[in-house]
């Protein structure tokens, strides 16, 4: 039942990202000024502008009617807070209430629930979640562990946006390039929790419908064991522990440089890599990084003449 509504999410998870990437690629690429290539370079510097490469083009054109204050990268992470806790707290009380413990378990739910939730199975949803295959209950854990991950990261870079970083009153950032962040901070958290998202939500459908049908008086007390809320986070594998180890060096490390790919790397190796839009999401990182890389060396170079001549944006002997 969950592998339609995953099936249905992942792809278009991914046909966003590529449609993200796809500009971004195409505009690196050495396309003749005859066939647009220029214009589409053009444009795509013009809408990733911001800050110091933004600040000519906004002062010398109408094209600073499409801009916003800097500052409103404060939007991006408030963004990513909220869409990562939300699918946080869906998906951890989903694997505490049916992923633990990692054995299948009794069903104890009612059959008329199901019903309100649309099931036309021969099976019960009960039976269903409590068949679950051991290899399933730890993908679902790891899920909780990577989006934990990602909620760190958002809510680091909240607080330094908010009490490190000081942006300058005309410091602007281009449209479209605020509606590409805030864009990421959704489809990033998404795709991190698009592997078992549907059956959560599903089951908070059913959790819903039951309290519908038997009312709170008849309902069960939630009692929070944290041994169970816990321990199999801990039980993890040691791709998950790697990758927690990348993550939190390269968010130490980005504290005095760039280290968002050393970050991003961290989660995919935590996710075991078997997710396609977690990919998708680590190649849009990527080249997001790569062409502001590009771009802002550029910049260095065409305004500091002791900038050093020889230093790469991205890759060493190579750009």
């Amino acid at each position: 039942m969950e592998a339609v509504g995953g099936l249905a999410l992942q792809p278009l998870l991914c046909l966003a990202w590529v449609a993200a990437i796809l500009p971004i690629v195409a505009a690196a690429l050495p396309i003749p000024a005859a066939a647009g290539g220029r214009l589409l370079h053009q444009l795509l510097c013009a809408f990733s502008s911001r800050g110091k490469t933004a600040r000519a083009a906004s002062s010398s054109s109408s094209k600073a009617r499409f801009t916003v204050p800097q500052k409103f990268f404060l939007h991006f992470y408030v963004v990513g807070v909220v869409a990562t806790t939300t699918l946080l707290l869906a998906i951890w009380f989903y694997a505490y209430m049916k992923m633990t413990p990692l054995v299948p378990e009794p069903s104890s739910y009612s059959t008329i629930a199901s019903h309100l939730v649309g099931s036309s199975n021969s099976f019960s949803l009960a039976s269903f979640w409590s068949s679950r295959p051991r290899e399933h209950k730890y993908r679902v854990w790891r899920t909780v562990f990577i989006l934990i991950l990602m909620e760190i990261q958002v809510l680091r870079r909240l607080y330094e946006t908010e009490h490190v970083f000081h942006y300058s009153p005309s410091a602007r950032m281009h449209i479209m390039g605020y509606m590409t962040g805030l864009f990421y901070y959704v489809a990033a958290p998404l795709s991190l929790a698009s592997s078992c998202l549907p059956e959560a939500i599903q089951y908070l459908r059913y959790q819903i419908a039951e309290f519908i049908v038997k009312g709170r008086a008849r309902m069960p007390d939630l009692a929070i064991d944290p041994s169970h809320l816990l321990k199999p986070l801990l039980n993890l594998g040691w791709s998950q522990w790697i990758g927690a180890a990348i993550f939190i060096w390269g968010s130490l490390h980005q504290i005095r440089c760039h280290a968002i790919l050393v970050i991003y790397l961290g989660m995919l190796i935590a996710s075991g890599g078997s997710d396609t839009p977690v990919w998708f999401l680590y190649l849009f990182v990527i080249t997001n990084l790569s062409f502001a890389a590009v771009q802002t060396h550029r910049w260095y170079l065409q305004k500091f003449e002791d900038y050093p001549r020889s230093r790469y944006a991205v890759i060493p002997f190579v750009c």
